[in-house]
């Protein structure tokens, strides 16, 4: 995936003055929401690989069997995944990875603990962000731009 900024990709700005705001920072912003996006998930998945198999008993209670096997793959999702989607490299898997984590969260806050959108809107927004950089990959500022690969 390249990086595109030609007014012909988009709808033409109402005050076209702005263009010369915006066109700069496209790839500036996304590149911000993708590590922060990494970065944040590294600090929630911390506690969770320091301690792999500490969410058994939560994924076992989710109806993921079994938990030994589930709890590690969870905490490896969230802290490696994390650091893979904040550099950029293999970004698609990792983002997938992590979307999945992020859609049982929706369905454990929403349904499960019964809180509803309420309680399960982060897990959506963060779901969406995720879900975003799995189709979209990463952009040019990241490893797998270095690479001059991605999967």
């Amino acid at each position: 995936m390249t990086d595109t900024t030609a007014t012909t990709d988009r709808p033409r700005a109402i005050l076209p003055a702005l263009e010369k705001i915006y066109l700069p920072l496209d790839t500036f912003a996304e590149t911000l929401l993708r590590v922060l996006a990494g970065a944040l998930l590294v600090t929630h998945g911390y506690g969770k690989i320091i301690n792999p198999f500490g969410a058994v008993g939560m994924v076992e209670g989710l109806g993921f069997y079994p938990g030994v096997f589930w709890s590690p793959l969870l905490s490896a999702t969230e802290f490696f995944g994390g650091i893979f989607i904040a550099v950029g490299f293999l970004t698609r898997p990792a983002a997938f990875a992590a979307t999945i984590v992020l859609l049982v969260t929706v369905y454990f806050h929403g349904i499960v603990q019964g809180q509803g959108l309420g309680g399960a809107e982060k897990s959506i927004l963060w779901a969406a962000i995720t879900f975003f950089f799995a189709v979209r990959g990463a952009n040019s500022q990241s490893v797998d731009a270095k690479l001059g690969k991605q999967f």
